[in-house]
């Protein structure tokens, strides 16, 4: 008889933000979701770190995929934590590849590693996502993913021009920014952050579900700065470039840094 899915209890935890929980999902033996305050943070299957699970998880997973079978080995920041999903969908992809996450919450990450182990050779720092990036030496990354956000909102330390500046000094000249951004029709913030991430870097492109694109839907998009590969829209999705892109961010101005 095959497997009936994820009988395991929901796991809770107070964390620095809220609540924490870990449910556990019925349709697959060992998946778990990560819930903040309710709202889902990441989903892992610790049977299959290849399955991601959200859309916008999936969009960065066909960029990865782009990406490693372009780059050599390289080094890979991620800033924001969760459940790790993406680096473990990288280690598995590339076994081995040198990676760091920053993760603000310690709270979050205990939990994680306690319930979630994740690969040794992935590692985990506490620390502020700007503050840790502006730590890296020039030049030394070769990919960076940001995946920021207290509760739904995207700090104004990572959403800022300084931190496109940072970005751009710490990848490699042919290095890759990937930034999940979530917005709300008419997606203003989105057209900011293009227009921010111009200030540092000559080639955007937004990527995300047409529905969301197109202002229809509270959603995902992600935004990819640098030496961007060629990325093919599916049926249900758009890829924003060039002209197409400078017609979508009109007149939006770049978000400015606050005093620190």
């Amino acid at each position: 008889m095959g497997p009936h899915g994820n009988r395991g209890a929901p796991l809770r935890a107070l964390v620095a933000s809220g609540i924490a929980e870990l449910r556990p999902d019925p349709g697959r033996p060992r998946g778990w979701t990560l819930l903040v305050n309710g709202v889902p943070q990441s989903y892992v299957d610790l049977a299959d770190p290849g399955h991601l699970e959200f859309p916008y998880e999936v969009q960065l997973g066909a960029v990865l995929r782009l990406w490693s079978a372009q780059a050599v080995r390289e080094t890979v920041l991620h800033l924001g934590g969760g459940g790790l999903t993406l680096p473990r969908f990288l280690d598995h992809l590339r076994p081995g590849e040198k990676q760091l996450v920053v993760e603000r919450d310690p709270q979050i990450l205990a939990m994680v590693e306690q319930n979630l182990p994740f690969p040794a050779s992935i590692e985990v720092r506490l620390g502020d996502a700007r503050t840790e990036l502006e730590k890296i030496p020039d030049q030394s990354l070769g990919l960076i993913i940001s995946d920021v956000f207290v509760g739904a909102a995207m700090p104004a330390s990572v959403a800022a021009g300084g931190f496109a500046r940072a970005a751009r000094r710490a990848l490699k000249p042919d290095g890759l920014l990937a930034m999940n951004l979530t917005d709300v029709p008419p997606l203003a913030q989105t057209r900011i952050q293009a227009a921010t991430a111009r200030t540092a870097f000559d080639e955007i492109v937004l990527y995300g579900d047409a529905d969301v694109m197109r202002g229809r839907r509270v959603g995902n998009v992600i935004l990819l700065a640098g030496n961007v590969p060629m990325i093919k829209a599916g049926k249900h999705e758009i890829v924003l470039r060039a002209d197409e892109l400078r017609i979508f961010t009109g007149g939006a101005r770049p978000l400015l840094d606050e005093p620190r």
